[in-house]
């Protein structure tokens, strides 16, 4: 929930999918902006360590501390990975920090163990860290590539990062489903050949954003007359498309609530964002063994981007806490 402060690079999708759930400000332009950005909001519990051994995978299991951020989804992967530890034999608990900028230094320290991740959001947060702002990105489109460089970064800061699954939550583009039936839509590039005009619904920082509007007139020949500012997947902005005020609502590959809109996503197909697959990211000394990535590694394997916008959904739309929803996914999926 960062990019590289090249305005010519591609920055990866944590300001618009992450800082929306956190009800802040965009802060796309670079990991400066988006340290600076994400500083102004600063809270969440106080971190609280209740003794425990070491969880190594060998010997005696002890305490392990799952840090969430501060939005439905992250909260509702700590459940996931609480659980299935817990399943492993380790006591475990969660504790929910605001952002990035509290669970990571807390994470290094050991007083956290293990973090739901981001693959490319995380890899520019530490290139940023370690080469600071202007730092030449390291993540792109190619999943392997941006764990790859994420695992080279985490590495010397005692951190260890766990495969990755298909489970991807970044930025995401939608139209109406009669406006994609009507003029036979199924990815940005079916909007760039079609000829279609598009008013787009998103946040003001989209007009100069390389991922947002540039990217999407540049890599696919989108035709954007106009910016409508009504944030990133918001209500208003969704129901702006729905009505017809604008043709296309910049929101998340999560975000559960597109049908009830009646909108469709449109397949990123030349790769625009950043691979931020989902991902388990430990305390290497705490939680680096290999009992604790094959109990993870359960979930990695079988969890989809459906699957994560269904959760997310159960939660913001039903009403469901985020415990349940994660008890429920796993025992259906036999993993508990």
């Amino acid at each position: 929930m960062n990019e590289a402060a090249n305005p010519e690079a591609t920055p990866g999708p944590y300001a618009y999918a992450r800082l929306r759930r956190t009800g802040r400000l965009l802060a796309a332009g670079g990991a400066a902006a988006l340290l600076a950005t994400s500083l102004t909001a600063c809270g969440g519990d106080s971190l609280e360590k209740e003794g425990g051994g070491p969880a190594d995978g060998g010997g005696s299991k002890g305490e392990l501390v799952i840090g969430s951020a501060g939005f439905t989804e992250s909260q509702i992967m700590a459940e996931l990975y609480a659980k299935l530890l817990t399943k492993a034999g380790y006591s475990t608990s969660i504790s929910k920090l605001k952002n990035r900028e509290l669970y990571e230094p807390a994470l290094e320290k050991g007083e956290i163990d293990v973090v739901p991740e981001y693959a490319a959001t995380l890899a520019e947060f530490l290139n940023a860290k370690k080469n600071g702002p202007k730092a030449k990105p390291v993540a792109s489109n190619d999943a392997d590539e941006t764990v790859g460089a994420l695992d080279k970064l985490a590495g010397p800061r005692g951190l260890k990062v766990l495969p990755a699954g298909k489970a991807v939550d970044q930025n995401a583009f939608a139209v109406a489903e009669d406006f994609a039936k009507k003029h036979r839509l199924k990815s940005l590039s079916d909007l760039g050949k079609s000829g279609e005009k598009v008013k787009l619904a998103a946040s003001d920082e989209c007009e100069e954003r390389p991922f947002c509007r540039p990217g999407l007139e540049k890599t696919y020949d989108i035709d954007v007359t106009g910016i409508d500012p009504k944030g990133v997947g918001t209500t208003q902005a969704k129901e702006a498309v729905k009505d017809g005020t604008d043709q296309m609502v910049l929101t998340t590959t999560t975000d559960a609530t597109l049908k009830d809109f009646g909108l469709v996503l449109l397949e990123d197909d030349k790769g625009l964002q950043n691979a931020d697959n989902v991902l388990p990211v430990v305390n290497a000394e705490k939680a680096g063994g290999k009992k604790v990535a094959a109990a993870l590694n359960k979930l990695t394997k079988v969890l989809t981007t459906k699957d994560l916008a269904d959760l997310n959904g159960q939660v913001d739309a039903d009403r469901k806490k985020p415990k349940d929803v994660a008890e429920e996914y796993l025992k259906a999926k036999k993993l508990i």
